[in-house]
C-alpha cells in the first residue's frame, strides 16, 4: 500500500458504506466509515484522508458542507460526491466547489475502482517526485533538460565536453529529438553565452532568400530590398549561429557558406566589401549527412568543415526511461501554479511507454499537453490521442498473433492511403508544408508534388484546423 492511502466513506446507508469500503480495501486502501456529517467532522480532525466518498443527502449537515470543510482543512483530499438524485446544477456546483467527481447512484464496482486507482496513481507519482526532488535538492541546473536514460546521458557527456571548445558541432537525429534544445545548451555552457544565440531553420527559408537572410543585403540589391539590412551572422557576432536542417540548402549557397566559415567574413548581397564575423556554428540535420554527401546533395568540403564534432541524439523509442519524466515535465507546464499537479494513471503510463513516438519529443509534448488539458488532473488512457491508443492496441495484437478483423472491402489502394496520410499530416501542421515535409522525412519539393498529385486543398485543411482551434 502506498503511504497515505487512507479513504473515508460517508453515507447514512450501511450497505453502501460496506460496498464502497470492500472495493477500496481490495485496491489496497485503508478505509474509515462515517454515517453522519458530524461523525465525518470528528474523523477529519483525527486523521489525514487522501480519498473521500461522500453522499450528498445525510442526516443533519449535507455533503456539500463536508466538501467545503475538506476544501478548507484538508485541500489535498480528493472528495467524490454521491447522489441518487443527480442534476446538472448539482454536478456543476460539486466540481466548482472542488469535488474530484460526481457519481450518480446506483454505480458499480468499476466506477469505484477507476477512481481509487487514479487517486492511488497520483499518490505514487507525488511520492516519486518528492523523492527525486529530495535526492536532487542540493543541485538544480539552469538548463531544462529532462532525461536519465543511458543513451541520453552519454550524449550529454559529449555535449558538456564540447561546449567549452570553439569547435563546430553537427547534431544529427530524427525530427523532434530536441536538436535546437541541445544547441542552446551548448551555447549556454560556452564562453560565448553572454552573446547572442541565433537559430535559423534553413528548410523554412526559400533558396533565393537564404543568402540575404544570413549574410544581409544593401538597399536595391533585389526587389523588395528597400533598405540596408545586416544578416543573422552579423547579428550573432561573438555568439552562436544554429543552422537547423542544413542539408535542405542548395549547392550554390553551400559554396558561399563554406567561404564565409573559412575566411570568417561575409559579403552582403549587392555589396562589394566584406565584413569580419566571429561566430560559432552549430548545424543539424534529420538526414544521414554522409549519405547526402555520397549522393552528391551536400558538399563534402562543407561537411568536413561542419562536423569537427558530431553528436547523435537518440530517438525517443531508444530512451523509453525518459518518456514518463518528459511527460510529467510537459504536463506541469500547462497547469496554473495553484492547480493540482497532473498525474498519470498506470494504464496511461503503459501506453505512453509502449508507443513508438515517430515524432519523438515533439509528438510526446503535443500528446501530453492535449491530455493534461482534457484530464481532471489524472491523465487516463481515454485522454490520450486516438492514434497513440490505436497504435499500441495494434502492436499488442500483432505480438499476440491475433488477426485483424479487416475485410477485403476495407482495404484501399496505396495511392488513396498515401493521400489520406499526407492530408492528415498537413492537417496536423495546419497546412504548413515545410513542417509536414519534416514529419514525413521528405524534402519540400516532394511534399509539393504529393499535394499536386492528390489534389489536396490546403485552404480547406487550414480552414478545418482553424475551426478545430475555435
Amino acid at each position: 500500500m502506498v503511504k497515505g492511502m487512507k479513504a473515508l466513506v460517508i453515507d447514512d446507508e450501511q450497505s453502501i458504506r460496506e460496498f464502497i469500503s470492500s472495493v477500496l480495501q481490495a485496491e489496497g486502501w485503508s478505509v474509515g466509515e462515517a454515517e453522519t456529517a458530524e461523525r465525518a467532522f470528528e474523523m477529519l480532525q483525527t486523521d489525514e484522508w487522501s480519498l473521500v466518498f461522500c453522499d450528498v443527502v445525510l442526516g443533519g449537515e449535507n455533503g456539500f458542507a463536508i466538501l467545503r470543510r475538506f476544501a478548507e482543512e484538508q485541500p489535498r483530499a480528493q472528495v467524490v460526491m454521491m447522489t441518487g438524485h443527480g442534476t446538472a446544477v448539482g454536478a456543476l456546483d460539486a466540481t466548482s466547489f472542488g469535488a474530484y467527481d460526481y457519481l450518480l447512484k446506483p454505480f458499480g464496482i468499476s466506477e469505484v475502482e477507476t477512481i481509487a486507482r487514479s487517486v492511488a496513481a497520483r499518490l505514487t507519482a507525488k511520492g516519486r517526485i518528492k523523492k527525486e526532488e529530495s535526492a536532487s535538492k542540493f543541485y538544480r541546473s539552469d538548463i531544462e533538460l529532462v532525461g536519465r536514460s543511458p543513451a541520453f546521458v552519454e550524449a550529454m557527456k559529449l555535449v558538456g565536453r564540447v561546449s567549452l571548445t570553439n569547435l563546430p558541432v553537427l547534431l544529427t537525429g530524427e525530427s523532434g529529438t530536441g536538436k535546437e534544445v541541445i544547441a542552446r545548451a551548448i551555447h549556454r555552457r560556452s564562453r560565448r553565452s553572454g552573446n547572442p544565440f541565433v537559430a535559423v531553420n534553413c528548410g523554412a527559408i526559400p533558396a533565393e532568400l537564404i543568402e540575404a537572410e544570413l549574410f544581409g543585403h544593401v538597399k536595391g540589391a533585389f526587389t523588395g530590398a528597400e533598405r540596408d539590412r545586416i544578416g543573422l551572422f552579423e547579428e550573432a557576432n561573438r555568439g552562436t549561429v544554429f543552422l537547423d536542417e542544413i542539408t535542405e540548402t542548395t549547392s550554390a549557397f553551400q559554396v558561399k557558406l563554406l567561404r564565409a566559415l573559412q575566411e570568417r567574413e561575409i559579403r552582403r548581397v549587392g555589396e562589394n566589401r566584406t565584413h569580419q564575423i566571429d561566430v560559432r556554428v552549430i548545424t543539424s540535420s534529420n538526414r544521414d549527412v554522409e549519405r547526402e554527401v555520397a549522393e552528391g546533395r551536400f558538399r563534402q568540403d562543407l561537411f568536413y568543415r561542419l562536423n569537427a564534432v558530431t553528436i547523435h541524439l537518440p530517438p525517443l523509442r531508444e530512451r523509453r526511461e525518459d518518456i514518463l519524466p518528459l511527460a510529467e515535465f510537459f504536463a506541469q507546464k500547462v497547469r496554473l501554479p495553484d492547480e493540482h499537479p497532473v498525474m498519470f494513471s498506470a494504464e496511461a503510463i503503459a501506453i505512453l511507454e509502449e508507443y513508438e513516438w515517430p515524432g519523438n519529443i515533439r509528438e510526446l509534448e503535443n500528446a501530453v499537453v492535449r491530455a493534461a488539458a482534457l484530464s481532471d488532473s489524472v491523465v487516463k488512457p481515454q485522454d490520450l490521442p486516438e492514434r497513440v491508443r490505436r497504435s499500441v492496441k495494434e502492436k499488442e495484437r500483432e505480438e499476440s498473433g491475433e488477426q485483424a478483423s479487416d475485410t477485403a472491402a476495407e482495404w484501399v489502394t496505396l495511392d488513396e492511403a498515401e493521400k489520406r496520410y499526407v492530408s492528415r499530416v498537413l492537417a496536423y501542421t495546419k497546412g504548413n508544408r515545410q513542417a509536414a515535409a519534416r514529419l514525413l522525412n521528405v524534402d519540400r519539393k516532394t511534399i509539393d508534388r504529393m499535394i499536386k498529385r492528390h489534389n489536396i486543398d490546403l485552404d480547406e485543411i487550414r480552414l478545418m484546423g482553424s475551426k478545430k482551434q475555435r
